[in-house]
């Protein structure tokens, strides 16, 4: 390996184990997925400069992430990335020890974002948006499973249950809103955030949690964060329509809702979101633009420390 590469450890993670590879030497071992297993990983690198590659994998990868955050660089590539960089190099079999070789070559050979150490607070803030976001989705499928109850005491049920639902809901933004004013990184973070007309309580949560890149990355990265970036579809004189891909599920879904609320109440979006109908653009490609507008808005405030204000109008 040329002396300017720089090193790589590949590592699949799965419930039980991390499989590791390190590309400058070849070397492959096992570790558990644990505390103890994170700290002989980090004796066995043995050094802070080599980069960790690892997929996203749910709850699996948040130990070896708040673990080793900040003591090593590490970068968390998206499962169906890593697959498309496994096939293009040849690479066919689907082990946990070929996805670690597959990671470490990756981290050494195309660009891959480093993971933003979170502190205690943000990661309790997590916590807690997650077990809402949960909520949420259980209080959707309650509601649809009522619309077609015919028994009466199934619709009793539901209606107890939607009840329950409400109440951990509300307990959990009380919560919320004490931990996000608890800490003054997040306190402050939050009042730029909600200071923006569209951005809510519960989206700012969101970002705060699971976007913590933002005001530290530039205008088109945070749209990448989320997959609100366009991307062009050209061969030779042919050109498709651009289209958006990836990003982070949670805050895409919330921004897209304060993009529904930005297009009416914020005039700044709304006079985006005319402009675009009025050239034709369907209402969803409208509002996906707004979405951007929005996140690159909020990564700028964010970045400078300060509250929204109107844009001024020209003309």
């Amino acid at each position: 390996m040329d002396d300017h590469t720089p090193d790589t450890v590949g590592v699949d993670i799965s419930k039980a184990h991390l499989d590791v590879h390190r590309r400058s030497t070849g070397e492959s071992a096992r570790f558990a997925n644990e505390a103890t297993g994170f700290e002989e990983l980090a004796a066995w690198i043995d050094d802070p400069a080599v980069l960790l590659v690892y997929e996203a994998t749910g709850q699996w990868h948040r130990g070896l992430e708040e673990h080793l955050a900040g003591r090593q660089p590490l970068a968390r590539v998206n499962p169906l990335r890593a697959r498309r960089f496994a096939q293009a190099m040849g690479e066919e079999a689907k082990t946990d020890a070929a996805d670690a070789r597959t990671l470490a070559a990756m981290g050494a050979s195309v660009e891959v974002r480093l993971v933003e150490p979170r502190t205690a607070a943000q990661r309790a803030l997590g916590e807690l948006v997650a077990a809402r976001d949960a909520l949420v989705g259980d209080r959707t499928a309650a509601l649809n499973r009522q619309k077609h109850a015919r028994h009466p005491l199934v619709g009793r049920q539901l209606k107890n249950r939607l009840a329950q639902i409400g109440r951990q809901i509300k307990a959990l933004d009380v919560e919320i809103g004490k931990a996000a004013e608890a800490d003054a990184e997040l306190s402050r973070r939050n009042e730029v955030l909600t200071s923006i007309p569209g951005i809510g309580p519960a989206v700012a949560a969101v970002l705060l949690a699971d976007m913590p890149e933002l005001g530290r990355v530039d205008g088109k990265a945070a749209g990448s964060l989320i997959g609100v970036v366009p991307w062009a579809r050209e061969s030779g004189q042919w050109k498709g329509r651009a289209f958006i891909r990836g990003g982070r599920g949670r805050p895409r879904r919330l921004l897209y809702m304060a993009a529904v609320s930005a297009s009416r109440c914020n005039p700044d979006m709304a006079r985006k979101y005319a402009e675009l109908r009025e050239r034709g653009k369907p209402p969803k490609v409208a509002l996906t633009a707004v979405m951007r507008k929005l996140v690159v808005l909020a990564n700028a405030l964010l970045k400078q420390d300060r509250t929204w204000t109107p844009e001024p109008v020209h003309g």
